[in-house]
């Protein structure tokens, strides 16, 4: 990394926050701000290596903790990122110690179809992380994209799937009485795994463990497997992507359960931009079907402003109050993405004339991708 990296240039205006109300910290165990910086963007899936030996990784994060973004979520699975955001971490040290932000990590995913939950691949994991972020404790680590590893329990792979919640139950697996039936080798490590975390956590090394993944039904199953077998303690934290965002917001319906049924202390809510697809121009590899992505173009086309503006917009809005106090994470590749971002928060906090213009937008949008046949539709994953 470069050394002019490491020091404040005075003509990068950028570099700084525009003054405003400061971020807000959330209610909770973690006292996470509600916006915690996705890290996935140090990456090849984001960004190429000429970026990410640039200066402007260290920039973008420096510019986030000054502006109250004290919470920063990566993972082994997300190439260098681990390495990258390490090594911006201890040139930022003096400005920002350990303590003054959380850190948050993800094990048991390694590569595309690379899934090792065994015990010890979590541990060394683990410590791999400890190293590579230099630090000796991770604020959160979850078990990554548990749905690949647990077993299958959906009737549909794809489509909407409100009915978990209700004349569907049964066969996505949340029947009252299901709650603590292991259904094979698959739950059975999830389990394993789980339970490595918790020995990590007594010894200090992590404070809160959860998981993540994008089905929300596999998601509240495997919360309610965990909390029902021994040692019947419930998950801290479960982070959701995809799923509080302006084409589907199905988090909505799902977040009461987590909490209320399956006692999970915090919910995070992943990706307002739905890993670009939101952009108009997602990602080559993006799961989206070629006619949710021209669903996309034609609300873009029919948004006098920036589109991404009213999606991030949308999900900011969601997650507050009684929306269940979301932290919303939200991936940042440069300072101008880190400034665009506060500025929506900023005008979604203080309402204003702008307000029923922007929900006139959403609504024409969700209405677009509902006529497409795809509002609160989800993927297939795995």
């Amino acid at each position: 990394m470069a050394q002019s990296a490491t020091v404040d240039n005075p003509h990068l205006c950028e570099d700084h926050p525009i003054p405003g109300i400061p971020l807000d910290v959330l209610v909770g165990p973690l006292e996470l701000p509600a916006i915690v910086y996705g890290a996935g963007t140090f990456s090849n899936q984001y960004n190429s290596d000429e970026h990410l030996s640039s200066d402007i990784p260290l920039r973008t994060v420096r510019l986030a903790l000054r502006y109250g973004i004290r919470a920063i979520d990566t993972s082994v699975y997300y190439g260098s990122s681990e390495i990258v955001l390490g090594n911006i971490l201890e040139a930022l040290r003096d400005e920002f110690p350990r303590s003054s932000y959380k850190l948050m990590t993800k094990c048991g995913r390694y590569g595309p179809a690379n899934f090792d939950y065994s015990p010890q691949t979590v541990r060394e994991s683990v410590k791999r992380s400890l190293q590579r972020l230099k630090t000796d404790y991770l604020d959160v680590v979850y078990l990554h994209d548990v749905e690949f590893v647990c077993d299958q329990v959906a009737p549909h792979p794809t489509g909407q799937v409100h009915g978990a919640l209700g004349e569907d139950a049964a066969a996505y697996g949340l029947a009252p009485g299901d709650e603590g039936t292991v259904r094979g080798q698959g739950d059975q490590k999830i389990l394993d795994a789980f339970n490595e975390l918790r020995k990590l956590k007594e010894e200090g090394l992590i404070k809160k463990i959860g998981i993540t993944g994008y089905p929300l039904p596999t998601l509240l199953r495997l919360a309610l497997l965990i909390l029902h077998n021994p040692p019947y303690k419930p998950v801290d934290i479960i982070l959701s992507y995809s799923h509080l965002c302006l084409q589907n917001s199905t988090f909505e319906q799902f977040a009461p359960r987590l909490k209320e049924q399956a006692n999970v202390e915090t919910l995070l809510a992943a990706s307002p931009l739905s890993m670009g697809l939101l952009t108009g121009n997602p990602p080559k590899w993006h799961p989206a079907p070629p006619a949710l992505v021209e669903a996309v173009g034609i609300a873009k086309e029919g948004w006098p402003g920036k589109f991404t503006d009213l999606a991030l917009g949308y999900a900011i809005g969601r997650t507050g109050g009684e929306h269940g106090n979301t932290p919303l994470v939200a991936g940042f590749s440069t300072p101008q993405e880190v400034h665009e971002c506060v500025k929506v928060w900023r005008e979604i906090k203080e309402g204003g004339g702008s307000a029923d213009e922007r929900r006139a937008g959403e609504e024409k949008a969700r209405a677009i991708f509902k006529e497409a046949g795809y509002l609160d539709w989800s993927w297939s994953s795995p």
